[in-house]
């Protein structure tokens, strides 16, 4: 079941753009970062309950997707961590594909260690970000509804 609600766009004018544009073009543009793919999430705000969007880098296997929680190497989580621990039911636009997916934040072992393995051969910044950063970067997979 897709979400429904109102959209509160985010504060940050270089990801709300890249999303709205991603989406409204059905991934035709906006649809890299430096070159690197991306997919954009849609989730519910943990808060405000309004629909937020977030351009995240593409980490698939096998039909699930992973989103790394790092700012950059932050001390603290972005703000669409709590999003989706209040909510784990999210939508995810890959290309001209949009689907449900249920978010499971991933604990410290195999799985984790493979999908943050995943995410690197992406994104090498990864790991520079976690050197930055005391917190264990949080890594979500979402796995199809239905």
């Amino acid at each position: 079941m897709p979400l429904e609600g109102e959209y509160e766009p985010g504060v940050a004018e270089w990801a709300r753009s890249q999303a709205e544009k991603f989406e409204a073009s059905k991934g035709a543009e906006a649809g890299e970062l430096q070159g690197t793919p991306i997919v954009v999430v849609t989730n519910r705000g943990a808060k405000t309950g309004k629909l937020r969007k977030t351009p995240v880098m593409r980490v698939e296997h096998d039909g699930e997707y992973a989103v790394i929680a790092s700012k950059g190497g932050a001390p603290e989580n972005p703000a669409w961590y709590a999003n989706l621990k209040k909510n784990p039911h999210v939508e995810l636009q890959d290309g001209a594909v949009r689907l449900d997916y249920t978010a499971r934040e991933l604990e410290p072992g195999a799985e984790r260690d493979a999908w943050w393995a995943r995410a690197l051969e992406v994104w090498p910044a990864y790991d520079v970000y976690q050197q930055h950063t005391l917190r264990l970067i949080p890594v979500f997979v979402l796995t199809p509804i239905g």
